[in-house]
């Protein structure tokens, strides 16, 4: 059984994170992460130059399998002064998907969200061509908020935008 845990990424990881986030000019994770938003390679050493903003932050974490880093998570205020908070995730091998890995870290992720900030509820955006994550939500309790119809265009298709959220308290009932 393999050990999903999830903590700040620290400075050492730095060329790690470069490897699965950066390196590549066309990396398979992107086909799902708003790949509708073009996927800007960097050198290690434009990658290194926001290692302040890469390391150690709290608004970003390692995702790790048996201690080797695969993933990462964030959040951003969507707005602040209604608390209103979107997260993300991106598991960056495909070896890694569709196994649990995903769910289980968001599920901790979730957990540290809502026992850190003080949270009304906790969302993410998607798009529709990316199924795997909208059954993540499902299988994590949220609600599907908003579907922004064919406004997510990509490889010549239309896609809709997902909107997932879960509140504090339909959190705490499944916790």
């Amino acid at each position: 059984m393999k050990v999903v845990s999830i903590r700040p990424i620290i400075e050492k990881e730095l060329v790690r994170l470069w490897e699965l986030s950066a390196k590549e000019s066309a990396p398979e994770w992107k086909k799902w992460d708003a790949p509708y938003y073009p996927h800007i390679p960097s050198t290690l050493e434009q990658f290194l130059e926001k290692k302040d903003q890469l390391a150690n932050q709290e608004d970003m974490w390692g995702i790790y399998v048996d201690g080797e880093l695969v993933g990462s998570l964030c959040y951003y205020w969507e707005h602040e002064e209604s608390l209103w908070l979107e997260m993300g995730i991106v598991i960056y091998e495909p070896q890694f998907w569709s196994g649990g890995i995903g769910t289980e870290a968001l599920r901790m992720w979730i957990n540290h969200l809502f026992k850190e900030l003080p949270l009304v509820r906790v969302g993410y955006t998607t798009w529709s061509g990316n199924e795997r994550m909208i059954k993540v939500g499902e299988k994590l309790g949220m609600t599907m908020e908003a579907r922004l119809r064919k406004c997510r265009f990509f490889n010549g298709v239309y896609y809709d935008s997902i909107r997932m959220g879960l509140l504090r308290e339909e959190w705490e009932e499944l916790e």
